[in-house]
């Protein structure tokens, strides 16, 4: 063989190689924060109760349930597999706890739940929860993925960042610290029963093996000048579509060993909104204030030492 044919036979080689590795690129699945369940008529309380019964005869734990508007209830539930999966990974426990919402649009009721495994590849964990979202499919159903026009791939959600300078997943609030995880878990529980900033406890959960504690809370402005750490206010502004991401809702402080953080809005939000424009009527724009809204409101409600 001569060695201008070796050199063309490598060539040839070489390019099949980047042809296939460009096919498997392209053809890498895209994931979508929320899966649609149902929709259609039917009485809104009644419907409340059905997801509830469905949850607790397919394993799942419901934990608490939270009613942010008229016409939108959202139900959090966890199960043993999601909090020893959550165990496994640093700030895994935020997804100990997950979400189905059921919401009035108009004539139609609406049940949708946060997608396991968008949250599993979003959150850095161990598991995809494709177990989770098989059984979640035979309790509720599955129509669609939505919340997204194209989807995130795995490896995007894996360093998902909305855009350059924003934070990621382990870019926490961090927004007190006691002398242990018993005493912050005590003081987190106390400060939030009693605080004038609008900031209420919704349920618990606790990390199975680790010194871990996620506490879901309701956020609702004590007055006007602090609406952008309300959740009505914020939702009024992203959750505008036909299907509806009720289930953003509600958020999580996390005691990890004796620091109490939270996921960073411009993380949160941004994950579960992905498609969000940073312009317009319905916008990130429109609530440039949240972030520091909420970190401000959040330090104060779990006792930690508030900036003026």
């Amino acid at each position: 063989m001569t060695r201008l044919l070796r050199w063309l036979t490598a060539m040839l080689v070489l390019a099949t190689a980047l042809v296939s590795l460009s096919g498997s690129v392209q053809a890498a699945e895209r994931y979508k924060p929320f899966v649609l369940a149902q929709r259609g008529p039917g009485d809104f309380k009644a419907k409340i109760q059905e997801v509830r019964a469905a949850l607790e005869d397919n394993g799942f734990q419901v934990v608490g349930d939270y009613e942010p508007y008229a016409g939108a209830h959202i139900i959090i539930f966890t199960s043993d597999t999601l909090k020893q999966v959550a165990a496994k990974t640093e700030y895994g426990g935020f997804a100990a706890p997950m979400r189905v919402s059921v919401t009035q649009v108009g004539d139609e009721i609406q049940v949708a739940y946060v997608n396991p495994v968008y949250m599993a590849y979003a959150y850095r964990l161990k598991s995809d929860l494709s177990d989770v979202a098989q059984t979640l499919e035979k309790a509720l159903g599955r129509m669609q993925t939505f919340g997204s026009k194209r989807g995130l791939t795995k490896h995007k959600l894996h360093k998902y960042h909305y855009t350059f300078g924003m934070e990621y997943f382990d870019d926490v609030y961090e927004l007190a610290k006691y002398r242990s995880h018993a005493a912050a878990v005590k003081a987190v529980e106390a400060h939030l029963r009693n605080n004038d900033v609008g900031v209420h406890e919704l349920y618990r959960i606790d990390i199975p093996g680790k010194e871990e504690t996620v506490i879901g809370v309701s956020m609702k402005a004590p007055s006007e000048d602090k609406k952008y750490m309300d959740d009505k206010f914020q939702m009024g502004i992203v959750n505008f579509k036909e299907l509806k991401q009720t289930a953003y809702l509600p958020y999580e402080v996390m005691v990890t060993g004796n620091r109490v953080v939270a996921l960073h809005m411009r993380f949160r939000m941004a994950v579960y909104f992905p498609d969000l424009r940073m312009m317009g009527s319905h916008s990130f724009m429109r609530l440039m204030p949240s972030p520091k809204a909420i970190r401000l409101a959040l330090t104060a409600a779990v006792g930690g030492e508030v900036e003026d």
